[in-house]
């Protein structure tokens, strides 16, 4: 694949990327991770931009013990958390100082770098008040004053999610220390897929798997290179529900032969369908007392572990076999981020929905105007009903298919982002920068300057398509980092992108009569049609505030671009967008805030983000616009 000219680029602003300070960055060329703590003022007018100068300090998450470098990241996490939902301004000095007035103290915060839209790096917060010699305030105890801010009843929860989360993410830079390479069986969609130790930098609990033991985990986390045979369960046909639109050589394909094509020779009895289960869920479902009786009756059957080994995606809960036509989405009971991630039936029936709605001429209107950007669809599912037709949870499955051949270099945006060891260097580090650093060693440009050309065509390949779809049909997509593919050429850079997630569409209430008219019937089983003003909040924070604005902090604290620069850049691609028909680049330009979805609040207050109307899943807050800052 060849990459796209400078010049042929959509709003490429040639004093954006010939700014005279990307020109001049003096990034040095070996550094590739995450900003070095350095003494700064970072509310001055240079707080955003590359590193320039001075002896930088080490990195928290460069410790030699896992255990506290992981404890490093679940600190700013935490504070990143705090930050946004509380909305609060760059400190006038080079530390932060958050009050505690339910704790009669307050937290002072040395803030390493300052990022206009979210990203920042903060070292090891103090107690005020208490000597030098006093113990640091590690990531147990700063949710535990957090938590007692808000005056929440859940704040117990919270703290033993986060020392959860903590004690997993020290495990996985354990043993990825210990051995940088990925799985044997890997392709390379799968390495991206199990690079994201991390997690998202703006969760307070990011890895935290409540239900899960050390030797499970070794089994089902792609951070560890899982991998396990599917656990099969039989299911008389009379209890099965399904739906398929799939098709191969254009002949329809049920979701029944699916599963049994999948089941590579697994004997099950006369009259039952085989039906895929993660291991973990299947010996959840055994307790459960629905599934018992049917268990009992002969009407479902535990045929136990059968067939190849599986390996686990960044979602943890859907499965990859590279060389497998399908990938599955399997329903698995434990919380992961803010839910519990059992599939529910009206996600079922909207992934096969939205692939029917995009086959009806859609996708061919789509594609004439941006041919590098896709949906992963989801065209079949299985699950099992009761006698008396209610479902049964957590026996439902996804069937998705599988794009991605062993050439294809797609990676999730959270992937591409994200620090992680890196083969051959010390220290933690992106894979972004490193694809940066070589695109600027290869080009001889400066590396802010890449940085810039990259973020680009970055927005035309994969946000321009985002919108031309809600522009043209009103469909909004929940396109954060982790639903967000990024497909990459040889060299590294961006050339189309593929959108993955049944759950994360948006139906706009004012295009109705439209999908109608294209779909009959669309939306009565899955329950996707939303109020123009509940989708425009969470378009907004997904594809602007989580996706784009959360990229260019990934620069920012990365010292790879001044992200003034590239706040700069995204409005005028915004501007350029504007007669697409949606109406998130108006919105994104002209809006003094924006509402934010608020990870911590969301977990203090209980919320499982599956369940209830999607106005109520999450709780939101109003942050100040960068763009207009």
């Amino acid at each position: 694949m060849n990459a796209t000219p400078t010049s042929q680029l959509t709003a490429t602003p040639t004093a954006i990327v010939t700014h005279p300070d990307a020109e001049e960055s003096t990034v040095p060329r070996q550094h590739h991770g995450p900003a070095p703590l350095r003494p700064s003022r970072p509310g001055d007018t240079r707080a955003g931009e590359p590193h320039r100068s001075g002896a930088p300090a080490a990195d928290p998450l460069d410790d030699p013990d896992p255990r506290r470098a992981a404890d490093a990241a679940a600190l700013e996490n935490l504070l990143r958390c705090w930050v946004r939902e509380k909305n609060l301004s760059a400190p006038d000095t080079a530390a932060l100082r958050i009050p505690l007035d339910a704790s009669g103290t307050a937290l002072l915060v040395p803030v390493a770098y300052w990022s206009p839209t979210g990203w920042h790096r903060f070292g090891t917060p103090t107690l005020e008040g208490l000597p030098s010699t006093a113990p640091a305030v590690d990531a147990v105890t700063l949710a535990a004053l957090l938590s007692r801010e808000t005056g929440r009843s859940e704040a117990t929860e919270l703290v033993g999610r986060v020392a959860d989360s903590a004690r997993r993410t020290a495990d996985f830079l354990t043993a990825r220390r210990r051995d940088l390479r990925p799985h044997p069986d890997a392709d390379p969609f799968l390495a991206a897929e199990q690079s994201l130790l991390l997690g998202h930098p703006l969760h307070p609990t990011p890895k935290s798997r409540e239900g899960l033991s050390d030797a499970e985990a070794r089994l089902y986390s792609p951070e560890l290179h899982g991998a396990f045979p599917l656990h099969w369960f039989a299911v008389d046909q009379t209890l099965l529900a399904s739906d398929s639109a799939w098709t191969e050589q254009g002949r329809p394909v049920t979701a029944e032969q699916l599963a049994a094509g999948l089941a590579e020779g697994l004997a099950h009895p006369a009259g039952t369908t085989p039906l895929p289960l993660h291991p973990w869920q299947a010996r959840e479902l055994l307790h459960r007392p629905d599934v018992r009786a049917l268990l009992d009756r002969g009407l479902l059957h535990d045929l136990g572990p059968h067939g190849s080994h599986w390996h686990p995606t960044s979602s943890v809960r859907t499965v990859h076999r590279p060389g497998a036509r399908a990938m599955l989405k399997l329903s698995l009971g434990l919380r992961i981020t803010n839910s519990r991630r059992e599939n529910l039936r009206k996600e079922l029936h909207r992934g096969v929905e939205v692939h029917r709605l995009l086959r009806t001429g859609l996708v061919d209107e789509w594609q004439a105007a941006h041919p590098g950007f896709d949906i992963v669809r989801d065209p079949a599912w299985l699950a099992v009903d009761a006698p008396d037709g209610t479902p049964v949870p957590g026996l439902d499955l996804m069937i998705r298919h599988n794009p991605f051949g062993p050439g294809d270099d797609a990676v999730c945006l959270a992937a591409l982002t994200a620090p992680r060891p890196r083969p051959g260097a010390s220290g933690m580090g992106s894979r972004l920068a490193d694809l940066v650093d070589r695109l600027a060693d290869r080009t001889g440009r400066p590396v802010a300057a890449v940085s810039a050309e990259w973020f680009l065509r970055y927005l035309d390949q994969v946000v321009r398509p985002v919108l031309w779809l809600d522009g043209h049909a009103g469909i909004a997509l929940e396109a954060h980092q982790q639903n967000t593919l990024v497909l990459l050429d040889p060299d590294g850079w961006p050339t189309g992108g593929r959108y993955r997630d049944n759950q994360g569409y948006y139906f706009r209430e004012s295009h109705r009569a439209e999908l109608e008219s294209r779909l009959p019937g669309i939306g009565a089983h899955s329950d996707t049609f939303v109020s123009d003003q509940v989708t425009d909040e969470r378009f907004a924070y997904y594809l602007g505030i989580n996706n784009v604005l959360g990229l260019i902090g990934a620069f920012g604290a990365q010292r790879l671009a001044d992200e003034r620069i590239l706040l700069a850049a995204f409005r005028s691609f915004l501007a350029s967008a504007t007669g697409l028909g949606s109406p998130l680049p108006h919105r994104l330009l002209e809006a003094a805030t924006l509402r934010s979805k608020a990870n911590l609040l969301t977990r203090l207050h209980g919320l499982d983000e599956l369940v209830g109307p999607v106005d109520t899943q999450s709780v939101y807050v109003t942050i100040t616009n960068p763009l207009r800052a």
